[in-house]
């Protein structure tokens, strides 16, 4: 709620994140393969997908870094670049990340997998996927409280993981450090730990419409 007439839209993933990798798949992918781009869309997750494998010379691994931008198609690149649809070369991937991280989401992850593929990812959390983050048991346990309680205390984590106070401290920190859990309130008592990010939300807004 904002105090104005109309309501603030929350996309489940950032509108210019979508935007930078459809540009993406239409620029560099493969035009010698007769299929089409691919946008496939489940609960918890958003994938888009083109035909062919990285350009030669580019890797999987470099585009989590700085690179180069190798173009297939330098025509149609070119058109782009000069319709301003694209800003300059090999800044797409950056650009995708830091959207989602902007967006409290976590970064997506870019796949060679029947073609290449960008796979966006919503705040909910299963266990396979906290497994993917290399969280412990307890930590995941911890996650799975959250989402169904809404926030956990330190004394909670203690009694449903048994464990002790410092190594419940230890792994809430992780869990804040690693973005998953954002810290309310001060320290001691006060302190509690919710989901960080637009599930915080979702949460929220679920939890009035059952009350009510």
């Amino acid at each position: 709620m904002t105090g104005r007439p109309e309501r603030d839209q929350i996309w489940d993933y950032p509108l210019e994140a979508l935007r930078e990798a459809l540009i993406n798949a239409v620029c560099h992918r493969d035009y010698t393969i007769f299929s089409n781009i691919e946008v496939r869309i489940y609960d918890d997750k958003l994938i888009i997908r083109s035909p062919g494998f990285l350009p030669y010379g580019i890797t999987l691994e470099e585009l989590y870094k700085p690179h180069s931008s190798t173009l297939r198609n330098k025509g149609l690149a070119e058109v782009l670049y000069d319709t301003e649809l694209i800003e300059r070369w090999g800044s797409g991937i950056e650009k995708i990340q830091q959207h989602c991280l902007d967006a409290g989401l976590s970064e997506p992850t870019f796949e060679e997998y029947q073609g290449f593929q960008v796979v966006f990812r919503k705040y909910v959390y299963d266990e396979e996927y906290l497994r993917s983050l290399n969280l412990n048991e307890r930590q995941i346990k911890a996650v799975m409280y959250v989402k169904e309680k809404g926030q956990i205390t330190n004394t909670e984590y203690q009694e449903i993981c048994a464990t002790s106070k410092r190594t419940a401290s230890r792994d809430l920190l992780d869990l804040v450090s690693s973005g998953i859990f954002e810290q309310i309130g001060t320290t001691g008592a006060g302190t509690a730990y919710i989901l960080k990010g637009p599930y915080r939300a979702k949460h929220f807004i679920n939890t009035l419409l059952r009350d009510y």
